[in-house]
């Protein structure tokens, strides 16, 4: 294990790997969608975000994005997606940190209604271009989004396997500070 890797970072990431693959291989069943966002955790401010209130932040386009699995297989793509940067909704909360160097230390997950979640460090969303494509969705052709995508999703746009992070029945993001 290199040395950066903390116990805490490792098993998040083997979790994480477990999951992944997990979500890429699960039967198509449509778990209970989600009309609002929770943000909790290392956060000033745990909120809920409905729908209205993600529809209230700068918008994003999203024109087309392969979906492409762990495995790398391609699993088609989205088109047309309406969302919010995730670093947007992060910032209506407010990251709770004693320092700036704390900031460093913050893993953000992701979690859906069916138990699937994947995890971001703060680093990547907000101290990378990758942070400009990690979209919190809701919207599919101008459409709403329908039960098979769970009415709020969150995709990175920018990672070479896009399916690993496609997070569908999006209901919490919580963020960590991880030990040290």
């Amino acid at each position: 294990m290199p040395k950066f890797l903390t116990p805490f970072v490792t098993a998040l990431l083997i979790g994480v790997a477990a999951a992944s693959a997990a979500h890429d291989t699960h039967v198509e069943t449509s778990p209970v969608a989600s009309e609002s966002l929770t943000l909790s955790g290392s956060v000033q401010t745990p909120v809920v975000l409905s729908l209205a209130d993600l529809e209230g932040f700068p918008p994003q386009q999203v024109g087309e994005v392969e979906i492409i699995c762990q495995s790398g297989a391609n699993r088609g793509n989205k088109e047309n997606l309406r969302g919010v940067l995730l670093k947007d909704v992060l910032e209506r909360a407010g990251l709770a940190a004693a320092s700036p160097r704390e900031f460093r230390r913050m893993a953000v997950i992701a979690k859906a209604t069916d138990d699937y979640q994947v995890v971001f460090s703060w680093a990547e969303i907000f101290n990378s271009s990758a942070g400009d494509g990690i979209i919190v969705y809701f919207r599919k052709n101008g459409l709403p989004l329908g039960n098979e995508e769970g009415r709020i999703a969150l995709i990175s746009t920018r990672d070479t396997l896009t399916g690993p992070r496609n997070v569908k029945w999006l209901s919490e993001i919580e963020v960590r500070l991880v030990a040290k």
